[in-house]
């Protein structure tokens, strides 16, 4: 099985990197092209319907393993949703409420699957089932996760660096408990990524767009739910969130911003968090790898995390919240303002051009 999975890894990344070139090519013949505007980093017209490659690469990893008929059916119904909704958004860009009707469809096809979180195990209580909350709750996870994906696709190779970064922790995780089915849905996501990621790192050359960003969130979202909410405690219900650590911070903080600055929840702008470290004077490149760097880190902590004890957990928890706000502190101080406060402003503040 270590050489099947081994084999469908590199056919996937194969698949992927030989598409790409096509699916750029096409991108550009239908107009599925990214202009440059005062809220993009780019300057320059490129391609963005790279997520077309890697879900190519990853129906036909899907289609070799031995994953049973009723799973694949239900993925791939639901990814083809997906992806028919970022090819459209990426063509036409779609208005916010039309994306989440093709994301609210993609994820009710997996929940009507039986990819639901349906009980939780809490320390002193012992098994609780979700009952009426469990569709409520797996819905909210699914749309969350290809939400946060998709905010931070903003830089070349961050979206996809970053879900590989918490794929692979998953996959170590996963090898450990012996969840045969998270480990074949990482290999393929991870081979079908990296693939497509040779032609997205800076400078990009294309764009994964929201048909990858959507996808690579709707994939991660299925693979946690098969994974860490099928035999949790209730403590390890923290571990896939630490694991995506970055996207659901700057989730987060984009919602509290738009609240704080009375915007529409689905107006974009331009005071995420990579954005504010490009503000501070990170270059492209140097930017993406400290995300990475915190995405790394935020991997380790959820790793020890999921192997502590409920003592241990607390002090790992605390040692979470420092972490945040370190990184806040940091940030304040290289923009030379005071810490903390004035970066939380900055945060939540609309973003403003130096004059």
């Amino acid at each position: 099985m270590n050489l099947q999975l081994f084999i469908t890894f590199i056919f996937c990344f194969l698949i992927a990197l030989l598409i790409t070139p096509f699916v750029s090519r096409l991108a550009k013949k239908i107009g599925a092209v990214d202009k440059p505007n005062k809220r993009k980093v780019h300057r320059e017209a490129k391609p963005r319907l790279g997520g077309l490659a890697i879900y190519v690469a990853f129906i036909a990893g899907l289609l070799i393993l031995p994953i049973d008929f009723h799973t694949k059916t239900y993925i791939f119904s639901s990814t083809a949703v997906i992806v028919i909704t970022g090819v459209l958004d990426d063509i036409y860009e779609l208005s916010a409420k039309q994306k989440l009707l093709g994301q609210f469809l993609s994820a009710f096809i997996l929940i009507y699957g039986g990819f639901v979180i349906d009980y939780i195990t809490i320390p002193y209580f012992g098994l609780v089932e979700l009952q009426l909350m469990t569709i409520p709750l797996t819905l909210f996870w699914m749309i969350g996760l290809i939400n946060a994906i998709n905010l931070i696709d903003g830089l070349d190779g961050l979206a996809g660096g970053v879900s590989t970064i918490a794929l692979s922790t998953i996959l170590i995780m996963a090898i450990g408990k012996d969840q045969l089915l998270v480990i074949m849905l990482c290999v393929i996501v991870m081979g079908s990524t990296l693939g497509f990621l040779l032609f997205n790192f800076y400078p990009a050359k294309i764009f994964m767009g929201d048909t990858g960003s959507q996808l690579l969130g709707l994939l991660i979202a299925v693979i946690s739910i098969s994974g860490f909410f099928k035999s949790v405690t209730f403590l390890s219900l923290f571990v896939p969130i630490m694991i995506l650590g970055v996207p659901f911070l700057d989730t987060a903080f984009a919602i509290i911003r738009r609240l704080v600055n009375k915007q529409k929840w689905s107006q974009p702008d331009k005071s995420h968090l990579h954005h504010r470290l490009l503000a501070v004077g990170f270059s492209h490149p140097k930017t993406v790898l400290l995300i990475y760097g915190i995405s790394i880190f935020f991997s380790i902590l959820a790793f020890a995390f999921s192997l502590s004890t409920l003592e241990e957990s607390f002090f790992l928890f605390l040692l979470l919240l420092l972490t945040i706000e370190l990184i806040a502190e940091f940030l304040g101080l290289m923009g030379q303002k005071k810490p903390l406060t004035h970066f939380i402003y900055g945060v939540l503040a609309p973003h403003k051009k130096k004059s």
